[in-house]
């Protein structure tokens, strides 16, 4: 078992920037693919950003492409979104997700494990 658990969202102004980290407990998490998902209210959860084991593989959402950035950290069981030039439209409820097996990484089903999340809200 993996137990996620975010930081780092908070209300900040369009244009800031936020690092949101997630800490991942148990031995195995570099054998994990890591994602991170949001939820704005009355919309379905959406991929934002995934990043493969060794963490020289990430992909991203086309939307926060460029502004966003994923990174890991296996020694310290951590994972990371950095997200720059934040738009009112990137308020959500934000997601760290981790996986074994993951063919589809935009899948939220395709994840095994799942944080409560951490609210992000853009002002504009």
């Amino acid at each position: 078992q993996v137990q996620l658990v975010e930081s780092g969202g908070g209300l900040v102004q369009a244009g800031d920037s936020l690092r949101l980290s997630c800490a991942a407990s148990g031995r195995t998490f570099s054998s994990y693919t890591m994602g991170w998902f949001r939820q704005a209210p009355g919309k379905e959860r959406e991929f934002v950003a995934a990043i493969r084991r060794s963490g020289t593989s990430t992909y991203y959402a086309d939307s926060v492409k460029g502004r966003f950035t994923i990174f890991r950290d296996n020694a310290k069981n951590t994972v990371s979104l950095q997200m720059n030039s934040l738009k009112p439209e990137d308020t959500a409820d934000y997601y760290c997700a981790g996986g074994g097996s993951i063919w589809n990484i935009a899948e939220p089903s395709q994840y095994d494990y799942w944080g409560q999340g951490t609210q992000v809200t853009v002002s504009s």
